[in-house]
């Protein structure tokens, strides 16, 4: 029992390298394309989707809290390469890319999804459709059990 334990602990360890790797990897793209991470991500989010998005979806897509993503917003507003439309709702904008963001984002985010993509040919379809399936079990089951995290006092 406890070398399984063990064994369990060595995966966690270097899924989590892993992990921070892969983070690495869009830092040091979005240090290259001179941009904060989130700004970096935002961008990326607004090309992937290739559409237009609010704040609130922006929030969720990238996983970051919503006075992060405003600062973020304001300064890529400030530098051109988004800008704002009022949607139906009131308190709503749809964040777009300007004729400006899109061309940075054909130079520089538009360049690391074709190299994601190159990662992603390079398994087979079977290899990229478990890779998927099993990250996606592997979250769904981490988040089931973080939301029963709480602080034991007695620690």
């Amino acid at each position: 029992m406890r070398r399984h334990i063990w064994k369990i602990f060595q995966k966690n360890y270097e899924f989590n390298k892993i992990i921070k790797e892969n983070d690495e990897l869009y830092h040091e793209a979005a240090k290259k394309f001179g941009l904060p991470d989130c700004a970096f991500w935002i961008i990326y989010s607004l090309r992937d989707c290739d559409s237009y998005l609010t704040q609130s979806e922006v929030c969720n897509i990238i996983y970051q809290p919503k006075q992060t993503v405003n600062s973020a917003l304001k300064k890529l507003e400030r530098e051109g390469y988004i800008e704002f439309e009022s949607a139906s709702n009131r308190r709503s904008k749809y964040i777009r890319l300007t004729p400006l963001g899109i061309a940075f984002s054909r130079k520089t985010i538009d360049r690391v999804i074709a190299l994601e993509q190159k990662a992603l040919s390079g398994l087979s379809e079977a290899e990229q459709n478990a890779f998927m399936e099993l990250f996606r079990k592997y979250t769904d089951l981490f988040k089931s059990s973080m939301h029963n995290l709480q602080l034991n006092e007695t620690d």
